[in-house]
């Protein structure tokens, strides 16, 4: 029996591995029934490398994972894939936050599966709720801003993979956004980390 192609795939664990040589058995969530055979989540996996200060999340299943499927032969599938640097300070349950934080990365891929929507840098992600993402939805963190992980962009045989990094927002920082007493990128400048901290206040 052949081999699955997993050329795709493969890319995006050797972009983590450069940074975390080390890690080659991350942490690593998938759905019990993948998206293709009729399953909720879109997205085929989900690894979680340890950052020292923060755990660096990372999607597997906007881009092409397997063979080459789309028509656009510069990039692969949507041609991104999804990062998040989660603060480990303020965490109290890790596998509770884990689990959050891979049901909101399969939520956005819902978002782009079903209903078309692209995530590029400098762009934010605003819902309107209130509470903290957080899995206790009690930070004041409640959507992201994005900008393009260190990782940059990546060619892979299936065509071009860009790492967009979700940095978490406060509601007053979003709204300022969405009322134009601000932007991504001013506020990225405040927080030149790039991490989701749960413990943060807002910065305006």
């Amino acid at each position: 029996m052949d081999m699955p192609e997993t050329s795709g795939w493969d890319a995006i664990t050797q972009a983590m591995l450069t940074l975390y040589p080390d890690q080659t058995d991350p942490i690593h969530y998938a759905p019990v029934l993948s998206y293709r055979m009729g399953g909720n989540d879109p997205l085929d996996g989900i690894s979680i490398y340890d950052g020292g200060s923060y755990y660096h999340f990372v999607t597997y299943g906007f881009s092409e994972l397997y063979e080459k499927e789309s028509q656009h032969a510069a990039y692969s599938g949507l041609g991104f894939e999804l990062t998040l640097k989660l603060k480990k300070d303020g965490i109290r349950k890790r596998d509770k936050e884990y689990k959050n934080i891979c049901g909101i990365l399969q939520t956005l891929a819902r978002m782009s599966f079903e209903d078309g929507d692209i995530f590029s840098p400098e762009e934010y992600i605003y819902t309107g709720q209130t509470t903290g993402i957080d899995a206790d939805g009690s930070s004041q963190i409640t959507g992201f801003l994005t900008m393009e992980d260190g990782l940059g962009t990546m060619d892979t045989p299936n065509g071009k993979v860009q790492f967009v990094q979700l940095v978490g927002a406060t509601d007053a920082e979003l709204k300022a956004l969405v009322d134009g007493k601000t932007t991504v990128s001013a506020l990225l400048e405040k927080l030149p980390d790039g991490l989701t901290d749960y413990t943060r206040d807002s910065i305006l």
